[in-house]
């Protein structure tokens, strides 16, 4: 996903005068780009419950998920965005809404269109996933978000199409263990949802309507979780810790271009501070922004971050949740191998390449 913006696909001249609104000048990076979200912290529940204390996760990840799929939503409904303007203050906040969408859309295609253009090699149903990356979380365990400090993790996730009992390995804060399944389930996890492995996300429709269909007739409910966002959050955990099939994942970001409330974030960081336009949408429940942090030169996924829009007994607006930043991401044979080291400037993935 490195092809530069000029010889990928684009919109029409008027969209692109749009979306050089959003472009901050490109920030000096020698570190390749890549993904994870809150993947982080459902991997990090699952890791050897029977003797290692879970660390605390942000605050959407404490609410208990719904294992069965939920009641496929109406496309109609879940993409109709309905704007009430009162006044003239309501109809510039509208107004300024709607300018956030059409950008958000414009990106999302330039997105998708690069990812589109990228080659990948197909990843072995015996091989792993590895991924590097610099993760900072909350502790809410005292009813305050109190961030902690940057830290190295990396994963290695099985790409066997299961169900597996063994899922990976994760090595954070010193230690290295074990990705279980979760509690209770005694014959292991298939992949899906919970377990994307490469296979398994080329299995999923490439038409960004019926992918859409499938996400919100599948995603999981979450406790007081509004739909949209969690189908939001779910795009992003599918386009995080794993090697995307490019048409899939063109697909995905079309597809999160057509959820109600996604919007543009033109000052995006992600957990290294590296600046890039974003693609965010506000949980309004919970008072959140969940934001995903693109290169603004490539348009290659850099990390994410989510943090407070509104204050509450948690802390103040603007408090830091989770962040990310991926540094490295590849494939190889076997739990705890590392690949070679990124080369500064070198393309996202070992398994990725520019075609042409």
């Amino acid at each position: 996903m490195n092809d530069t913006t000029a010889s990928s696909p684009g919109p029409y001249p008027a969209e692109v005068r749009e979306l050089a609104l959003l472009l901050p000048p490109p920030a000096e990076r020698d570190l390749p780009p890549g993904r994870h979200l809150h993947h982080k912290d459902v991997l990090m529940r699952r890791v050897d419950h029977d003797t290692t204390p879970a660390p605390p996760s942000r605050r959407r990840l404490l609410r208990p998920a719904v294992l069965a799929p939920v009641t496929a939503l109406a496309l109609a409904g879940a993409l109709a965005v309905s704007l009430h303007p009162g006044g003239h203050g309501a109809a510039r906040e509208t107004a300024h809404g709607a300018a956030g969408t059409r950008q958000a859309t414009v990106l999302l295609g330039r997105i998708s269109d690069v990812a589109l253009a990228t080659d990948a090699v197909p990843v072995g149903d015996s091989q792993f996933v590895y991924v590097r990356s610099e993760v900072r979380g909350a502790d809410e365990t005292s009813g305050k978000a109190v961030t902690g400090p940057l830290t190295e993790r990396e994963v290695w996730l099985s790409q066997v199409p299961g169900p597996v009992r063994r899922l990976g390995l994760i090595r954070q804060d010193g230690a290295t263990e074990p990705i279980n399944p979760e509690l209770g389930d005694t014959h292991g996890t298939a992949a899906g949802l919970d377990r994307p492995t490469y296979r398994w996300l080329a299995s999923l429709p490439t038409d960004p309507g019926a992918l859409l269909r499938y996400l919100y007739a599948r995603t999981p409910a979450a406790y007081g979780l509004e739909r949209d966002q969690a189908v939001f959050d779910q795009i992003g955990d599918l386009i995080s810790e794993q090697v995307m099939p490019p048409a899939n994942a063109a697909a995905l970001y079309r597809a999160a271009a057509r959820i109600p409330g996604v919007t543009a974030a033109p000052r995006a960081t992600d957990a290294l501070g590296r600046h890039g336009v974003g693609i965010a949408r506000d949980d309004s429940a919970h008072g959140e922004r969940s934001e995903w942090v693109f290169d603004a030169r490539d348009l290659s996924f850099l990390g994410s971050r989510t943090y407070l829009t509104e204050d509450s007994t948690l802390g103040r607006a603007g408090t830091l949740l989770s962040s990310d930043a991926v540094q490295q991401r590849a494939v190889v044979d076997r739990a705890g191998e590392r690949p070679a080291p990124a080369r500064p400037s070198a393309a996202p993935s070992t398994t990725a390449r520019p075609r042409g």
